[in-house]
């Protein structure tokens, strides 16, 4: 994993979730009107709270879309996390060409929600993935 730089804005952002949720936070990336959380293993049920209550409070707040990722050390299973509902069969890490590649299986009926409206869902996966472990490109299957 390379050094991650957080912006102001990040931080912020950061510190107002941590402060809603009682979560910690590993990263946090403002991308196109979304706020992308990576949370720390473990930390995922106090960052969306009881019944949704911390999630719903911080998108009032920010008045943006927000995604979270749980982070794991393991790559093939924080790429799972990054997907979020999506049920994904298998995830498969290879190295061709000095790039690592990440080929990921799911079901036909989930392959629309991996995606996502104009590529959101995949898009956030790629960049998580390259920013926490180096993964160059995450391709469906």
């Amino acid at each position: 994993m390379g050094e991650i730089k957080l912006s102001t804005e990040s931080i912020r952002y950061i510190a107002l979730f941590e402060n809603i949720t009682g979560a910690a936070v590993k990263d946090c990336i403002i991308d196109d009107g979304r706020i992308i959380y990576v949370i720390k293993a473990g930390d995922m049920g106090a960052a969306i709270g009881k019944n949704g209550d911390h999630i719903n409070r911080m998108k009032n707040k920010v008045d943006k879309q927000i995604d979270l990722v749980e982070y794991s050390d393991e790559p093939a299973a924080f790429i799972k996390n990054a997907f979020g509902p999506v049920s994904v069969k298998s995830v498969n890490i290879t190295s061709r060409n000095n790039k690592r590649l990440a080929y990921v299986e799911v079901s036909n009926k989930d392959k629309g929600l991996a995606i996502g409206r104009n590529g959101k869902n995949i898009e956030k996966v790629k960049l998580v993935a390259k920013r926490h472990h180096d993964i160059d490109d995450v391709i469906l299957q």
